[in-house]
């Protein structure tokens, strides 16, 4: 009798201990009686429940029920969102996740609305034209831009050529907005094949974005056309340009003072 009451309080204290912090999950279930009660008069025992009385049908699970936006006011100027009061609607998970808990912005009430519409810290304010313009620099200044020239008939580079290059990359740049280097580039040269030079790209007369430019020769004449170069933008290049802004190919040309 002894031992089986030692071996219960040994059971009894092996029993992994629950933690206190657990919580139960936060979820509803809109439910349906598929086979409703009959009725019963006032002041009458109401009639005992059968088994078809348990069978319910669901109406709404609040799991799977898509969140409404949460409107939340930025504090701080946020690529590709808004500027600092701006009131913007977002997903929650978003809202809460990438501006929320940063510390980018805070729960839209009446007296945050009125705070950062009024109070602007000029040493800290950043000048954009648009919530997207910076998004837009990163992308023109992370890409490596193709400019096809002609192999055969001389040309010399324009904003035009620059236009179609990045219309073919996806972007859609008037040549009004495109700043090509004060030195011109002419061709068709072989030297030049694969070199680098930057033009500048002006968005909303405001943000200006650096693209890079590699030039490759293109011929009609399938014999006469360069080896492909598979990925050619992973490979490293040499810049067109140098310090002084000769093309690079050129050697310097060394002045000395003749004493006499």
């Amino acid at each position: 009798m002894l031992v089986n009451i030692v071996k219960g309080l040994a059971a009894a204290s092996l029993c992994p201990v629950r933690s206190c912090l657990l919580q139960s999950t936060r979820n509803t279930f809109v439910l349906k009686r598929r086979f409703p009660p009959n009725l019963y008069k006032k002041n009458q025992k109401p009639g005992k429940l059968r088994g078809r009385h348990y069978v319910y049908d669901l109406v709404e699970d609040t799991t799977i029920t898509k969140k409404p936006n949460l409107e939340v006011v930025l504090t701080a100027f946020v690529e590709g969102v808004g500027s600092k009061g701006d009131v913007v609607s977002l997903k929650p998970n978003v809202a809460y996740n990438k501006l929320l808990l940063p510390g980018l912005a805070v729960y839209k009430t009446p007296e945050s609305v009125a705070k950062y519409a009024t109070v602007k810290d000029e040493k800290e304010k950043e000048v954009h034209s648009s919530a997207y313009a910076q998004r837009t620099v990163n992308k023109l200044e992370s890409l490596i831009l193709a400019v096809v020239m002609n192999k055969d008939h001389p040309w010399k580079i324009e904003p035009w050529h620059i236009k179609a290059s990045l219309r073919k990359a996806g972007y859609y740049v008037p040549e009004h907005a495109i700043t090509l280097p004060e030195t011109p580039i002419t061709g068709p040269d072989l030297l030049k094949q694969n070199k680098e030079f930057y033009c500048t790209i002006t968005i909303n007369n405001l943000e200006k974005a650096r693209v890079r430019c590699r030039i490759h020769h293109w011929s009609t004449e399938p014999s006469d056309r360069l080896p492909y170069v598979f990925e050619h933008w992973k490979l490293d290049s040499e810049p067109l340009f140098g310090d002084n802004g000769t093309p690079a190919d050129q050697p310097k040309v060394e002045q000395k003072n003749v004493e006499k």
